[in-house]
């Protein structure tokens, strides 16, 4: 694997700690800028819908210019947004800076992804997604409970500079490691890259992706309050909780990373039905702390286990758009954070209990189950299509027209 996947990795660890954080911050952002928490939980929506709509308008923007030239103007652009929010006099500023930071983030993982798919053989694309999201869950491991501690001792705006520190190792990293990505001879076109949205295949990626992210999200967003007012446990024990969602899926995307690429379906398939059993399991046991620990940390594993697979698949339906399919897998995954919570929030209000979040969970999942149940038949006749004797002469190689395996050149 290349190193400059790793400083992909690296990146995305400062993106997704900017991305969650907030969830630890925000009584004493509220507090400081004089608003109610609900509204200061608009800055947590805010990140989302700027991630699902900044992702695919990037890409689209970004499309003829150089691969490394834009990851260098997006994280520094990142970079901006968290210095801009650490010194809001505002509650307004602070959520334009949200804004401002996730239309670059989504830009990033579009446009990083792309990068890291080139940088690879096409056997090696789950496993160089996995790195990359690697970065994800180390974020939710360290980067959130470290800027939850800064928040608390240091003040909430220290968390902000804190990844603004991170984003510029990064960026130095972005710099001096990542390689020219060559342009293609034929310079992309819109028009054939929005092709893509012709196939239905991209469109169950769509789906599967966003119903296997917020089955997951859609209880994973109200674990504390189960935690605490369910299973029984003191607040104090929420952070670690939460922490070993995050060390199961790091294990989680490191084994699905090296799976996938071999078995991409099958990870899909376990890894959703694994996640669906795991959540009637957290609706049945909730009740008992012993249990909901444990389940936490297994839920971490399933969800991002299935997620190379996931991030793979697209790439692969995707191929001649390799940066619209980073987007569309980033706003996908998005989707899924926005829609699950949403949901999750929706049987609350109607009086079934913090409990009945996984099992509205479980729904999400096991309809992303028959998505790829579907996905999976289509991909069947495809390729008894492509193996017939009219179809001898195409090119199966399985590389993306235009990008193919770089090679490091000097800028």
């Amino acid at each position: 694997m290349p190193l400059a996947v790793y400083i992909l990795g690296l990146s995305v660890f400062a993106l997704g700690t900017s991305e969650f954080m907030l969830s630890g911050l925000l009584p004493p952002i509220a507090d400081d800028m004089n608003v109610s928490i609900p509204r200061a939980g608009l800055l947590i929506s805010a990140f989302a819908i700027g991630m699902v709509v900044g992702a695919p308008l990037l890409a689209v923007a970004t499309l003829r210019l150089p691969r490394k030239t834009t990851l260098v103007t997006l994280i520094s652009l990142f970079g901006l947004g968290q210095i801009a929010g650490a010194l809001a006099p505002t509650y307004e500023i602070l959520f334009a800076s949200r804004v401002i930071s996730a239309l670059a983030c989504a830009g990033f993982w579009a446009v990083g992804a792309a990068v890291a798919i080139a940088m690879v053989p096409f056997t090696s694309r789950a496993r160089a997604m996995g790195v990359m999201i690697g970065g994800l869950s180390i974020a939710n491991v360290l980067g959130v409970p470290a800027g939850a501690f800064l928040g608390e001792h240091l003040g909430w705006r220290s968390a902000f500079w804190a990844v603004a520190a991170a984003s510029a190792i990064a960026l130095a990293g972005v710099v001096t490691l990542i390689p020219r990505i060559p342009l293609p001879d034929e310079k992309p076109r819109l028009r054939r890259e929005l092709s893509i949205y012709r196939d239905r295949q991209v469109w169950l990626s769509v789906a599967i992706t966003a119903l296997a992210a917020g089955g997951v999200f859609c209880a994973f967003s109200y674990l504390a309050p189960l935690l605490t007012d369910v299973s029984g446990l003191d607040a104090g024990w929420v952070p670690s909780v939460l922490a070993l969602f995050g060390i199961g899926a790091l294990i989680g995307t490191t084994v699905g990373g090296r799976i996938a690429d071999a078995h991409l379906f099958g990870v899909l398939l376990s890894g959703i039905t694994a996640s669906t059993v795991l959540l009637a399991a957290l609706a049945l046991f909730a009740a008992g702390p012993a249990a909901t620990v444990v389940l936490t940390l297994l839920l971490g594993f399933s969800a991002f286990f299935t997620a190379p697979a996931l991030n793979a698949r697209m790439f692969n339906v995707a191929g001649a758009a390799p940066t619209l399919a980073g987007a569309t897998t980033t706003a996908a995954f998005n989707v899924g954070n926005t829609s699950g919570p949403w949901l999750g929030g929706t049987v609350i209000d109607a009086d079934f209990g913090f409990a009945s979040t996984a099992w509205a969970g479980a729904a999400m999942t096991i309809a992303a189950l028959a998505l790829v149940g579907i996905s999976l038949r289509l991909h069947g006749r495809s390729r008894v299509i492509a193996s017939s004797p009219r179809h001898e002469t195409a090119d199966v190689s399985g590389t993306v027209p235009g990008v193919g395996v770089c090679r490091p050149t000097a800028d």
